[in-house]
């Protein structure tokens, strides 16, 4: 590989670095009370920017180059989409929740906006297993998927022992999709470095 192609390809988990820490950031502002709920919708949008450049990147190796393959292509197309939805529906459900005091009926209905993408996201990671014919790749995409179950698992757990003791607030059930995520994405770099 060149030293140009190197450093390009070392920009991918850069960006995946900064999306994450970005959203990290803003949580944190968000939850210490040092922003608002609409500077930190507004400040949401460069984490999901930096998602579509993971994404684009992401996609691009996928399809091109030793080892492309069309079912990652398809797992990462609805990954993505499942995880704007997902993004939208929980920022709309939440907004609409707070502001406008819906019915009951309405609030049952707000919260199926983030839940149908994590379904979907679901069905997604499932198609992609059954599909996938290469046993590496499928392999890689299992151990990302269990890194991210051990971050659930673990600061979930962590979490609720420290809840139990009253030490910590109360923390939503809908905090293990974004604890998943972050560390399937952790299991999918480590691996990425490892075999470099």
């Amino acid at each position: 590989m060149t030293v140009a192609g190197e450093r390009e390809a070392n920009r991918g988990p850069m960006y995946g670095g900064l999306m994450l820490a970005s959203a990290a950031t803003i949580l944190g502002l968000r939850a210490s009370d040092a922003i608002d709920a609409t500077t930190a919708y507004m400040l949401a949008l460069v984490p999901v920017a930096l998602m579509f450049v993971v994404f684009r990147r992401a996609r691009r190796s996928a399809t091109k180059g030793p080892g492309a393959s069309t079912a990652v292509a398809r797992y990462l197309t609805g990954i993505f989409a499942s995880s704007l939805a997902y993004m939208f529906g929980l920022g709309i459900a939440l907004w609409a929740w707070r502001s406008l005091e819906p019915s009951t009926v309405l609030t049952w209905a707000l919260a199926m906006l983030p839940i149908a993408p994590i379904l979907w996201m679901i069905w997604v990671m499932g198609r992609y297993i059954v599909e996938e014919q290469d046993e590496y790749l499928r392999h890689r995409a299992i151990i990302a998927s269990l890194v991210g179950l051990g971050f659930v698992l673990a600061i979930g757990s962590f979490w609720g022992f420290l809840e139990t003791f009253e030490l910590v607030p109360h923390m939503p059930g809908w905090w293990a999709v974004p604890v998943w995520a972050a560390g399937t994405a952790v299991g999918h770099l480590w691996q990425h470095r490892r075999d470099r």
